[in-house]
């Protein structure tokens, strides 16, 4: 058992922060910017709360973080009662927010100088993957600070793995994110052609899942894509917000992303539409209009 806060308890974070207290059997002090839903965590699943970051990671051996963005993550951190200051030398510090790997440079480095580790670790699998605790993870930090983390992190994971220094796992979460954006297009566009063309949507679906166009999002979000629902799920607003991350490390390093960069604008488009928190797979929805 390992002394853990974690710091956000969004759509993830609040199952991510519930297998570690209950799979994991850790001692969780938990951290939101509204107290009353930390306060709801604490009397659901045990544990304590903290009023400020500072608190939640004071005495810790591991801080977890899941929060929106490089601004959320830099005042939950170095900000004023941020968890740096409350942590001892020697804590861990794992990051599953989206946000750049910039940022978790900096974070590194300015906790290696308080004598803290720091594993940026963002996450993919969905709120249903944080709720039954089969989230991948991919990892960048310090071999000797993946290797105490990885168990820790095992509480609600069915895959992690190291991707290499600081940094290396959100560049790993960015390909995964482009890698998303087409697939769901593609996916959109299928389905609408087999509506238009008159074709059952289950058959279809259920024979061409086994072959080569197989996907998770296939699997997982046919059915409600044919039906117009998309109330649930990752919304496309934050999906708009990791693929800017995206395009500014592909300025930086020079890859070119035009596919990405259409479907960006096609999410750009349901945001129009009213669709700012429907889940990603909407992208439908501007096909059916």
């Amino acid at each position: 058992m390992a002394k853990v806060a974690f710091l956000g308890l969004g759509v993830m974070g609040y199952p991510m922060a519930r297998h570690l207290k209950v799979k994991g059997g850790h001692d969780v002090t938990v951290y939101n910017r509204t107290f009353a839903k930390a306060e709801k965590w604490v009397a659901e699943n045990g544990g304590k709360t903290a009023r400020t970051p500072r608190e939640a990671a004071a005495g810790q051996d591991f801080v977890f973080s899941c929060v929106g963005n490089d601004d959320d993550l830099r005042q939950v951190m170095i900000g004023e009662n941020g968890a740096f200051e409350g942590a001892r030398a020697g804590a861990i510090f794992v990051d599953n927010t989206t946000a750049s790997a910039d940022v978790a440079r900096e974070l590194s480095e300015t906790g290696k100088a308080k004598g803290l580790g720091f594993v940026d670790a963002p996450v993919s699998g969905g709120q249903a993957g944080a709720e039954n605790g089969v989230l991948t993870v991919m990892c960048g930090g310090e071999e000797s600070d993946y290797a105490k983390a990885e168990p820790v992190i095992a509480a609600f994971a069915r895959a992690c793995r190291r991707m290499g220094p600081v940094g290396a796992g959100q560049l790993t979460k960015m390909v995964n994110q482009i890698c998303i954006a087409g697939l769901v297009e593609g996916l959109s566009e299928g389905l609408n052609f087999a509506s238009k063309a008159g074709l059952d949507i289950e058959s279809v679906v259920d024979v061409i899942s086994k072959g080569a166009a197989g996907s998770w999002q296939m699997e997982n979000r046919h059915k409600t894509m044919a039906a117009g629902k998309f109330d649930f799920g990752f919304a496309v607003d934050w999906m708009r917000k990791d693929l800017g991350i995206c395009f500014a490390e592909a300025r930086r390093n020079g890859a070119n992303l035009p596919v990405t960069a259409l479907v960006d604008q096609f999410y750009a488009e349901v945001q129009a539409m009213g669709g700012s928190r429907w889940d990603t797979s909407s992208l439908i929805a501007r096909l059916n209009r």
